[in-house]
Parts: C-alpha cells; sequence; structure tokens
C-alpha cells in the first residue's frame, strides 16, 4: 500500500508540458521562428535544440529524407520532465526569414546568440543549455564561448571534421565508393580555395560543392570539433549509438579525448534519428538491418530511444543544482 501510495504522489507532482507557444528572435538575416515547450509546473532549466544539416526544420524533419518528428518528440518529452525547449527553424527554413544557402559558422553562432537571449528573455532562465544534434551539435561547440551557456549536450555529433567523415560515409555504399578519388581531389580544390567546379563532378557529388554551398562546407571541412570542444569548460554530455548509420560511435572518441571531464554514452540500438532500431551487432542480415534502420528516418509514429529522454535530463538538472 505504501509503495502505492508514494507512486501516486509522484505521478500527482512530476511535471507535465504546457501548450507549446510560438516565439521568434531577431538574428541578422531577419525574424527566426521557433516553438517553446515548457513544463507546466516548475522550470527546472531551458535548452535551445539546435537542429542537424540540411533544410532540417524545428520538428526534425527534412524534405531530402526524414520525417520522423525526433525535435518535437525530444522537446515534449523534456518539457514534460521539467525542462523547457526551444525548437527552432533555421534561417531559410520553415518560417524563419534570411537565405538557408547563404549561411556560415559565424552567421549560425549569431543567430544562436539571438536565440539565448530571447529565450533568457521568455524563460527567466540564469543561463541556456544548447542540445545540438549531428552538425547542430558542432554548431553547439562554436557556440559555447558565448554568453549565458550553461552546458552541452552534444546528440551523435561528428568527432573529426565533416570532409573526413563524408569520405567515410562515400567509403561504406559500394554505390558511392569508385567516387572516392574524384572526392579527394574537389576536397582538395575546395580547401585549396581554387574550386572545384560543380559542372565537372559526378551528379552524387556536385550538390557538395555547389557554388551557393560550398563556402560552408569549407568551413565545416576545417572546422576540427574535438580542438574546438577542448577549449570549452562547460559541462558536457555526448550520446553516440551503436545504430548511428551517418556518424558511427568511433567518432566519439576524439572528443572524449579533448574532454576527459565530459560524460560520454553510446546507447545500444540508437539510430541517428535518435530512435530505437536493431543494433548492428545483433543483425544478422544487413540489407533487413538497413531496411529496420531507415525506418527510422521516415515513420514519426516511432518513439524516442527510451535511454534517450532520462540520460539529458539526469545530466543538465545534475548539472544545474
Amino acid at each position: 500500500m505504501l509503495r502505492v501510495l508514494v507512486l501516486l504522489v509522484m505521478l500527482a507532482t512530476a511535471p507535465v508540458a504546457a501548450d507549446p507557444l510560438e516565439i521568434t528572435a531577431t538574428g541578422p538575416a531577419g525574424r527566426l521562428a521557433g516553438t517553446l515547450e515548457r513544463p507546466e509546473g516548475q522550470m527546472l532549466a531551458a535548452a535551445l535544440i539546435l537542429p542537424g544539416s540540411g533544410p532540417t526544420d524545428r520538428d526534425g524533419n527534412n524534405p531530402l529524407g526524414s520525417f520522423a518528428n525526433s525535435y518535437l518528440m525530444l522537446a515534449e518529452a523534456l518539457a514534460e520532465n521539467g525542462i523547457a525547449t526551444a525548437r527552432i527553424d533555421k534561417r531559410g527554413i520553415g518560417d524563419s526569414e534570411g537565405d538557408g544557402n547563404d549561411v556560415s559558422l559565424a552567421a549560425y553562432r549569431a543567430d544562436t546568440e539571438a536565440w539565448v537571449a530571447t529565450l533568457l528573455d521568455v524563460t527567466g532562465a540564469d543561463c541556456i543549455w544548447l542540445i545540438g544534434h549531428s552538425e547542430g551539435a558542432l554548431l553547439a561547440i562554436d557556440a559555447a564561448h558565448l554568453p549565458d551557456i550553461c552546458g552541452l549536450v552534444l546528440l551523435t555529433p561528428p568527432g573529426r571534421p565533416i570532409g573526413a567523415l563524408v569520405r567515410d560515409q562515400l567509403a561504406a555504399s559500394p554505390v558511392s565508393a569508385p567516387l572516392l578519388p574524384q572526392y579527394d581531389e574537389a576536397l582538395e580544390a575546395l580547401l585549396s580555395g581554387d574550386g572545384p567546379d560543380p559542372a565537372t563532378l559526378h551528379p552524387g557529388l556536385a550538390p557538395l560543392f555547389a557554388t551557393e554551398v560550398r563556402g560552408y562546407f569549407r568551413e565545416l571541412a576545417l572546422f576540427d570539433p574535438a580542438v574546438e570542444l577542448a577549449a570549452t569548460e562547460q559541462p558536457t554530455l555526448m550520446i553516440h549509438g551503436d545504430a548511428d548509420l551517418q556518424v558511427p560511435p568511433s567518432e566519439a572518441a576524439p572528443l572524449a579525448a579533448a574532454r576527459p571531464d565530459a560524460t560520454v554514452l553510446l546507447l545500444g540500438g540508437l539510430s541517428h534519428m535518435l530512435k530505437t532500431t536493431t543494433p548492428l551487432a545483433d543483425s544478422e542480415d544487413i540489407a533487413a538491418y538497413v531496411a529496420d534502420n531507415m525506418r527510422t528516418y521516415i515513420d514519426p509514429t516511432l518513439p524516442l530511444h527510451g535511454d534517450l529522454v532520462p540520460a539529458i535530463t539526469d545530466f543538465i538538472v545534475t548539472a544545474h543544482d
């Protein structure tokens, strides 16, 4: 009977999510749009979710192939655990103004600074946590030196410059592996500042080096997340998954070496979309493994990995106290 009463008290006092609130920030390129998810009761901390690469919107969806609602689910779950979050449309994406191709690390850093100021105002928090996913984790590391940053939560973060990671992704596929010599030449030309000419590249490589985006790709190819993370001091949590098709768990090693005081978690069965799938080690059929994994990109009904939100909540709440 006592256990039942304790459980009822816990359920009665546990935070729940309030209605979402549409919010805006003013960045250098214009109005930025997002959604604030809030606890209905006591707010334990406030965080900004920085999206992954490409035209990824505030919900974590991307017209190029992901419709998982990962950020929406993450924000709602964190609000139910007492953590307010802003999930945002990047400049030029969704309801945010600006040119989504005319970006840089400095531009995204300025937008992050605008969002941090807005969140401090609307939540009354003393500081803001940065929760970055994939490329967003790189942006979180880059923005760590802004004022009023509590700490970093890096979800599936690359541990090496993007150019090296993309090369590994190409090499892993029998379809794209033959493109490696051309990719190497194109990347060398990009880093030297001389090109390449996208018209001369295979159609599978040309979008990476398109004129309108290659300046930003060059920045990312020169950005070493381990070196940059080593210069940070805030509490840091890094989470990788052993079922991540895009950023393998081996990427954790250089980051952990750069910040040996950081908390590093490897979640079994965590896909790149932060959902549960079959771990590669448990799969006897590679084709079935890939098909199961790809479902996490396109099925918004699949829940987040069961250990993800508890790990983030426990880290933030403990470090915030």
